[in-house]
């Protein structure tokens, strides 16, 4: 498989099957995932990764916990204007259709909602951390390091799903991981291996445009 294949499969799964991917696997991924750039070869991500009762007690520490406020707990700006926000609208939609769940059903909206709090059933789940004094640029670091990972999954046969919805229980999560401070959640990952016959993973989102965003000057 090339890179511009493992681009093209790529796609967030939202449903897992139960087995877990071998603990060597898991760890040559995490390990070839750090080859991603970084500025000044800082290597600004710290990883955790667990399965089996370490994750099952970090998902009970959630679910017993309360979201926490604060702008950097959120996943996207407030009042999102265009075309983002008929972007994220209509990802939204899509997501409900293949569920087959209607505007107005909010409780079946909040249920499938929920579903972030346990990595979609994934058996592996997978916390990238990042010193908190750091700055924008290394928060793009770690955007290259995700991305490395879950085209490495992609050759691998395995799925994917990145969530910023762990910001919400930082401090929760900063215990029960026992990271050393200054370290903070910067995201999950969801990792296994896809449940191909669940409705939701059917769902393919679209991509904009190059004229929409891209321009080349002086080819």
């Amino acid at each position: 498989m090339n890179v511009s294949d493992a681009l093209r499969q790529r796609r967030s799964v939202r449903a897992f099957l139960p087995d877990a991917p071998p603990a060597p696997l898991v760890q040559t991924l995490l390990r070839e995932a750090a080859q991603a750039a970084s500025g000044g070869n800082l290597q600004p991500w710290r990883v955790v990764a667990l399965t089996g009762e370490p994750l099952r007690a970090v998902l009970d520490a959630v679910a017993a916990a309360v979201p926490e406020d604060g702008a950097n707990n959120v996943s996207y700006p407030p009042d999102l204007w265009e075309p983002y926000r008929t972007r994220r609208f209509a990802n939204g939609e899509d997501l409900y259709r293949t569920l087959g769940i209607p505007r107005e059903d909010k409780a079946a909206r909040l249920r499938q909602l929920a579903k972030n709090a346990e990595f979609f059933g994934a058996p592996v789940g997978v916390f990238v951390c990042a010193d908190e004094r750091m700055g924008l640029p290394q928060w793009a670091d770690l955007g290259i390091y995700l991305q490395s990972l879950m085209l490495l999954a992609v050759e691998h046969g395995l799925a994917t799903c990145p969530q910023g919805f762990w910001r919400r229980y930082e401090g929760t999560l900063r215990e029960a991981l026992r990271l050393p401070a200054p370290y903070r959640v910067a995201f999950g990952v969801a990792l296994g291996y896809e449940d191909t016959a669940a409705p939701i993973n059917a769902l393919r989102a679209g991509r904009a445009p190059f004229e929409e965003w891209g321009e080349m000057r002086g080819f």
